[in-house]
């Protein structure tokens, strides 16, 4: 049976005895069924875990002892960055917990023209504080080392492309087949995925602008929360 996977955004050291937060606690008591002396696998997203024993597990307080820490490294050995127009924040979640656990390496949610998700500024950091724990279970889920980041973006003219850009487009002239090999040999890339509606015009321009491609994966039209995991699928399908 599989050990219990916990992020801990403390520096971790063999040795150390760690206090666990009141989540962390609850859910090994009671969704895990854990008690004192178990093991578990603790790590802090900088590459590599730990094993780690369970000192105390109870309601008001929860620490574990780092023991072992195990290099290993279970990330894409090309950094897959997904941009994703804004849509419903249930496909937004949707899109951030199945690409993680296919090992995007960050998140940038921006809007686009035809974006149905409007965030005003007071709702930014409630609404980015759980995108990042989504992304997080998906990690200790997924047996990830290190935890993608997420942003929001007002407009496409402030997102970073990072390596070579790529915007999805089903009537784009560029196919994935040209362009599959260069993106697994690189060091990262970028894929930008559109809202519900689609890429408008001045979408495709200023995407354009940014330094994007447009590229057609395939002759189907994927919804907008298929596609990035798609992508990192067929980037993993390559690479192994």
């Amino acid at each position: 049976m599989a050990l219990c996977r916990l992020y801990l955004k403390a520096p971790l050291k063999s040795g150390c005895e760690v206090k666990l937060s009141p989540e962390h606690g609850h859910y090994l008591r009671h969704v895990m069924r854990q008690t004192r002396g178990d093991s578990i696998i603790v790590f802090d997203g900088h590459g590599g875990e730990y094993t780690a024993e369970i000192v105390r597990l109870d309601r008001s307080h929860s620490t574990c002892l780092i023991r072992e820490f195990i290099h290993i490294e279970r990330e894409l050995p090309v950094q897959v960055h997904i941009v994703q127009a804004a849509c419903h924040n249930k496909k937004v979640e949707t899109v951030l917990q199945k690409a993680t656990e296919m090992g995007a390496a960050s998140f940038q949610i921006a809007a686009g023209e035809r974006s149905q998700m409007k965030l005003p500024e007071q709702k930014h950091r409630v609404r980015l504080r759980r995108w990042q724990q989504i992304i997080i279970e998906a990690a200790e889920q997924s047996g990830r080392t290190r935890i993608p980041s997420v942003t929001w973006l007002s407009g496409l003219g402030d997102i970073h492309i990072r390596g070579s850009g790529y915007a999805l487009h089903p009537d784009a002239a560029r196919s994935w087949k040209e362009v599959r090999t260069a993106i697994t040999k690189g060091e990262e890339t970028t894929f930008v995925i559109g809202p519900e509606g689609g890429w408008s015009a001045h979408d495709l321009d200023t995407l354009q602008q940014q330094g994007c491609q447009s590229l057609c994966f395939g002759p189907r039209i994927m919804r907008t929360e298929t596609a990035a995991p798609a992508l990192l699928a067929a980037v993993q399908a390559i690479i192994d």
